[in-house]
């Protein structure tokens, strides 16, 4: 699956981990997507519940198979609008 098809991807439900972040205290952190918003993702970390602004990150995913390492700068914006956005590499 090429990247702009996995950034528009839904990614509430998905697992995701943060692979670099601006707070470095965030690193590392793991969980199940419980909602996203504009500018946030809000995860379910071992029955919390962080949220992680989305351009300050660097998250990892794993969809079918296949790991993917994607700058939380690309993921700006409501995720409906996402599936529309144009994206230049």
């Amino acid at each position: 699956m090429p990247l702009h098809d996995v950034l528009k991807h839904e990614f509430i439900g998905t697992d995701i981990e943060v692979a670099d972040a601006k707070n470095k205290s965030a690193i590392g952190l793991k969980g199940r997507v419980v909602d996203e918003t504009k500018h946030m993702l809000i995860i379910e970390h071992h029955g919390q519940v962080k949220r992680l602004i989305k351009d300050h990150v660097t998250i990892r995913i794993a969809i079918k198979g296949k790991t993917y390492e994607i700058n939380g700068k690309l993921l700006v914006g409501r995720p409906e609008d996402r599936l529309k956005k144009r994206f230049k590499w």
